[in-house]
């Protein structure tokens, strides 16, 4: 009887969750956010999450529709924060035209490496699912946000005065995110707070993003993860930074001395503390993931006898995983050898295809399980993504000097630094998809979705992606190029993230990486993981070396707001602990930060198109630099009064 019932929910979801409709749908908001976060990732290095966007889209579409379902808005969403998130690969492709190996991007070959790679993210991680979103603790904040964005847009909330209350935190918070989002565009309120200064005979600084966005997320991660970040600030600002330009002395411009060596040197030592803290986050994570396999392996061998799992436990099954992710191998050898042939390569193909597939495999497992850990950690979208860029660069380069030396010819180097670069391209696309899929798979989770209709629309989403940004990338460097590459113009795109891979390849193959500030990181990750496991023996409050790592990385203006969100999180939870209804307070609090997190997420997609239009970095602005000391002071204490304002109200409505 059971197993009936079980059976007739499955018929009546079949229906209303993976649809046609939603796929068309997706697919199509697909096209927008694809092209938008191409090209905003291109102009200013940054992209925006579209997870959020696309279901309140999708909510608001499908809405017309009678038998329109949440499980059928989690598929829009899916799909197309599956193809957003692939735009990442811009941090990676555009370094083979800047080296002059490509004079434009093949329609067919930049797709494979898009596509390929964002496939094996999906099946890489299927069997992470349960070690990762169902047996942790980890907060996943951008999945539990857009869970709560679907629930309230979907009315399944019990309760109608609850249901109003929690719609009414979502809009006003959205409201004045979007708000103040528009302010800072138009330069009357600064976007980021910063003052430098000298340190004795070095210099350092105190730098914050005024984003709503950044402080809902620190909101919903958690003082642990906050506190961990916080200590990288501080050792990467104030301890490292001071230090380094001090051994790097400099006149003039403070902030473009310290951001210099910032980025030479202490973004490297910070990749050093995440590449340790990764391989230890692989070895905390084994024995779940095994027993996540294992568990697959179980519910498969319990599909085909005939017993009936639950809804919310079906992924795909194990084996489709293992021959799909086989079967993938073979276009992307396919695709190695076009690149090989005929070049100055030729001749080497069999140990060079063998090893990046080796390679692929191998390295694109551990970064689909480190890349879901950290998008539970932190969020998929403020996840150091171009940090594992780094590190699979690296090591890919490493892998072609083991193969060849560094004794070649110019022509011999730039065709290994090319082939280093779409490696690469593949290993990114794993890890960007991995970042995504297991936070959407945690809000299916938290919605009641199926995980293998999920995983399917993830795939889907892959192969959209995969076939829109060769045009939008190709249109781009037709129309403006990018600095760096032969002949670019004033209005070439930045690039910044595909200019730092690009240098690094040929940096190892040509033997002068700073290799220094990374074995100085790694040291220091060593101690941060020993710090950790005895706070934790302690029963301390805990200091994840991943989080302490990202603090390293990241620019301070991306991590203070964070912190400050987690310690505002923390202050609000134990106020909300003390409640008549602490359930409900606890939810109103992330319904709080969840519309800090929409109303900026919409706003990116909004200014991406504006900037595409207009073709400038700063459409908006309406005022010029003579404002900056009055925008840094007024766009300060009106983000700070906004803030408790918002709170306060929160409180009074959970109270």
């Amino acid at each position: 009887m059971a197993g009936e019932t079980v059976q007739a929910q499955a018929g009546a979801r079949s229906a209303r969750e993976l649809t046609f409709r939603a796929v068309v749908l997706g697919g199509l908001i697909t096209l927008l956010f694809t092209a938008a976060n191409v090209y905003l990732g291109l102009k200013v290095g940054l992209t925006f999450a579209t997870s959020i966007p696309a279901a309140v889209i999708s909510m608001a579409i499908l809405r017309g529709f009678r038998d329109s379902t949440i499980w059928e808005n989690n598929i829009v969403q899916t799909v197309a924060s599956a193809a957003g998130t692939l735009a990442a690969i811009i941090f990676v492709l555009p370094g083979l035209v800047m080296i002059g190996w490509w004079q434009g991007f093949p329609y067919w070959t930049t797709a494979a490496i898009t596509g390929t790679g964002g496939i094996l993210g999906v099946l890489f991680s299927v069997p992470l699912r349960r070690a990762l979103v169902v047996d942790t603790p980890l907060p996943y904040p951008e999945g539990h946000a857009a869970a709560e964005v679907l629930r309230i847009g979907s009315g399944s909330r019990e309760g109608a005065e609850e249901s109003a209350k929690g719609l009414s935190v979502l809009i006003w918070n959205s409201l004045a995110s979007v708000g103040f989002a528009i302010l800072t565009q138009t330069r009357l309120v600064v976007g980021e707070a910063a003052v430098w200064f000298r340190a004795g005979s070095g210099a350092t600084g105190i730098s914050g993003g005024l984003s709503f966005a950044l402080l809902g997320v620190g909101h919903l991660v958690g003082l642990s993860v906050g506190m961990a970040m916080f200590l990288g600030l501080a050792i990467g600002w104030w301890v490292l930074l001071p230090i380094l330009t001090a051994q790097n002395p400099q006149t003039g411009d403070v902030a473009a001395w310290a951001g210099s060596v910032f980025s030479a040197d202490v973004r490297f030592f910070g990749a050093g503390v995440i590449g340790v803290a990764a391989v230890w986050t692989l070895l905390r994570i084994a024995g779940p993931v095994v027993g996540g396999i294992r568990s697959a392996m179980a519910a498969s061998r319990a599909r085909h006898s005939g017993e009936a799992l639950a809804l919310e436990e079906r992924d795909l099954p194990i084996s489709a995983v293992f021959f799909g992710s086989l079967a993938m191998l073979v276009p992307i050898a396919i695709l190695l050898w076009t690149v090989i042939a005929g070049g100055p390569l030729a001749g080497s193909e069999v140990a060079l295809i063998a090893g990046a597939v080796v390679f692929i495999v191998v390295f694109g497992l551990m970064i689909a399980a480190v890349c879901g850990y950290m998008a539970g950690l932190i969020g998929a979208s403020n996840s150091p993504v171009s940090g594992i860029g780094i590190l699979s660069v690296v090591a890919a380069s490493l892998m072609l000097v083991g193969l060849f030396g560094r004794e070649q010819g110019a022509a011999t180097t730039e065709a290994l630094v090319a082939y280093a670069l779409i490696v690469t391209g593949v290993v990114f696309g794993v890890a960007t998809i991995s970042n995504d899929n297991l936070q959407d798979l945690k809000t299916g989770q938290l919605v009641g979705a199926t995980p293998w209709k999920q995983q399917v629309a993830l795939v889907i989403g892959v192969i959209f992606g995969s076939l829109v940004i060769p045009p939008v990338l190709d249109l781009l460097n037709t129309a403006f190029g990018f600095a760096g590459m032969p002949g670019a113009g004033p209005n070439a795109l930045p690039a910044p993230q595909a200019a730092l891979i690009s240098s690094l390849a040929k940096g190892v193959l040509g033997g002068d990486l700073n290799w220094t500030m990374i074995g100085w990181g790694a040291a220091a990750g060593v101690v941060f993981v020993i710090l950790d496991e005895v706070l934790g023996a302690l029963g301390k409050l805990r200091l994840p070396p991943l989080g302490v790592g990202i603090g390293i990385y990241l620019p301070m203006a991306a991590i203070l707001p964070v912190v400050i969100g987690s310690v505002l999180g923390h202050f609000y939870e134990s106020w909300a602990g003390r409640r008549r209804d602490p359930e409900f307070a606890l939810r109103m609090g992330v319904l709080t930060a969840t519309g800090l997190i929409v109303g900026e997420s919409l706003w990116g997609v909004t200014f991406a198109g504006i900037v595409a239009v207009s073709g400038s970095d700063a459409p908006l602005a309406l005022v010029g630099e003579g404002f900056e000391v009055p925008a840094l002071v007024g766009g300060t204490a009106l983000f700070f009064a906004l803030t408790a304002l918002l709170y306060r109200r929160t409180c009074k409505l959970a109270g």
